[in-house]
């Protein structure tokens, strides 16, 4: 009887993941590395999965050769196999098998290619170098939806630059700078490997064509400089997405870097790296100093996303683009932890009638950050009390969003701080991080925070509430919270006293009204 009735119960389902369609799959196939990196589904907003890279150096050797060497085409098939086997284990419903430069420019690689199919029985779409720099633009729109400027993708065999402006692609270009390329046509001589790409790319129109702000730059060698420089600053954050710095400081560091591979001194961050990336960054800080005195930029910021992420990009219906990917993110990780995740829109409505009753003026940007704040603001509820509002934060602070700089991750994570304690920030260490916010951003967070610590008093984390209460402000600058008939018991002292801050710090004084 007993275990009739056990078994009569409705077992929970697994909330790890979003439950909406099917895993798809890239299989990245470049001059230096074969990347398979499965996602959860196909959206706006990615989530790998699996992610694993193996170093192959298909490239090496091509510049003298004109082909794959055996041992790397070796290396590259027995990492299929193990990639087909994890498609099918992941049950991926779509494989995109892409390949680059070392393939399209080997005199053996249409053998390869034939090999490579077989054995994922999927096609190999086989990119030009103007394709290259064509996803790789649009993985960087995917990541940052209002890029402007010029990009480059530093890859192992090529360098692809493209132009982008108003959310399109305007013009794209490839040149043979990529890390393997400089190192073999250099000999392993690090300043000749500067001569070569700045000679190289003296040739390029858009490099030379008008005067660029920013530089983005993306690629696993450009990656790994932009930790080393990090690294040495004591910076805050480790990831490189949305990660600014001025030209100036990294010319700064690629000289010091290509100075100090002649004498055999590298930056001590360079010995964390792998053996396979630590030989290339030399020729990767060659390449970068060469485009950043060419192009005469202001600043360099960097992008975690490229090619792969600029397929499926394209591949999405037109309204799917548009979607804001850094909400959508945080919408399936409120879905994912939240107590209701239907409260989460609830707060949004209940802090956009606050921001319109106040006639606080918010940016384009900080309405964002603020929605997301509100997505966000109930992900550590299973956590300890003491130990809520840092969970919260290093969510933010290191969760894989795009969509967002490391100025927005300090605007969010300053939010979430006050809504779990307070303007004073009790037992939250985070300083380093908070400073990323200018003080137009920290003042914005700041309200922010205090409204959430307010509503959650109001609502108990539940949805139906907040939709009831409605703000006024009155003549004489008082602001109201007016609370519905049978809510009036809401007005206990704790909330009173966390309307009255949040009044104080926006300038108002504050009444309750029923």
């Amino acid at each position: 009887m007993i275990k009739s009735f056990v078994k009569s119960l409705r077992q929970p389902q697994a909330q790890g993941r979003i439950d909406d369609g099917q895993p798809i799959a890239v299989l990245d196939i470049g001059s230096n590395s074969v990347r398979l990196v499965v996602y959860e589904r196909h959206v706006r907003a990615l989530t790998p999965i699996y992610n694993e890279k193996v170093a192959c150096g298909l490239g090496r050797g091509i510049g003298q050769t004109g082909a794959l060497a055996q041992e790397s085409v070796d290396r590259a098939l027995v990492a299929m196999r193990r990639f087909a086997r994890v498609c099918a284990i992941t049950k991926v419903g779509a494989l995109h098998i892409l390949a680059t430069a070392a393939t399209r420019d080997a005199s053996n690689g249409a053998l390869f290619i034939e090999a490579v199919e077989e054995i994922m029985d999927a096609s190999v779409r086989v990119l030009s170098g103007e394709e290259e720099a064509h996803y790789a633009a649009m993985g960087t729109l995917a990541g940052m939806p209002h890029q402007n400027g010029l990009l480059g993708d530093f890859g192992g065999g090529s360098l692809e630059f493209a132009h982008l402006e108003n959310r399109h692609v305007v013009a794209g270009e490839t040149h043979k700078v990529g890390a393997i390329r400089l190192q073999d046509d250099s000999e392993g001589d690090v300043s000749r490997a500067y001569d070569i790409a700045l000679k190289r790319l003296s040739k390029s129109d858009l490099l030379q064509s008008e005067k660029w702000p920013e530089f983005v730059a993306i690629g696993g060698t450009w990656r790994a400089i932009a930790k080393i420089l990090q690294d040495e600053t004591n910076y805050p954050l480790t990831m490189i997405q949305g990660y600014r710095v001025s030209a100036k400081e990294m010319r700064a560091l690629c000289a010091k870097i290509v100075d100090g591979a002649k004498k055999g001194e590298l930056p001590e961050a360079l010995s964390r790296l792998s053996s396979n990336r630590r030989e290339l960054v030399p020729f990767g800080a060659a390449a970068l100093l060469a485009t950043l005195e060419l192009g005469k930029f202001k600043g360099v910021k960097f992008s975690a996303l490229g090619v792969r992420e600029g397929y499926l990009f394209e591949q999405l219906p037109q309204p799917a683009q548009e979607t804001d990917p850094l909400l959508q993110a945080c919408e399936d990780l409120s879905v994912l932890r939240s107590r209701a995740p239907q409260h989460a829109a609830d707060l949004i409505d209940f802090s956009n009638r606050f921001f319109e009753a106040a006639k606080i003026g918010e940016t384009d940007t900080h309405r964002q950050l603020r929605h997301a704040t509100c997505y966000l603001s109930d992900i550590s509820w299973r956590g300890h009390p003491d130990y809520r509002g840092t969970q919260a934060i290093d969510s933010v602070a290191y969760g894989a969003f795009v969509g967002i700089d490391h100025k927005g991750r300090s605007h969010i994570s300053r939010a979430l701080a006050v809504r779990y304690a307070g303007l004073k920030r009790k037992h939250i260490e985070a300083d380093t991080l908070f400073d990323l916010c200018d003080e137009d951003d920290a003042y914005h967070a700041d309200i922010v925070g205090l409204l959430l610590r307010l509503a959650y008093l109001l609502s108990a984390a539940m949805p139906g509430v907040l939709s009831t209460i409605e703000w006024a402000l009155t003549d004489d600058n008082k602001l109201q919270l007016v609370l519905p008939a049978g809510l009036e018991v809401l007005a206990a002292e704790k909330m009173l006293r966390r309307f009255k801050q949040l009044g104080d710090f926006c300038g108002f004084e504050t009444e309750i009204v029923v």
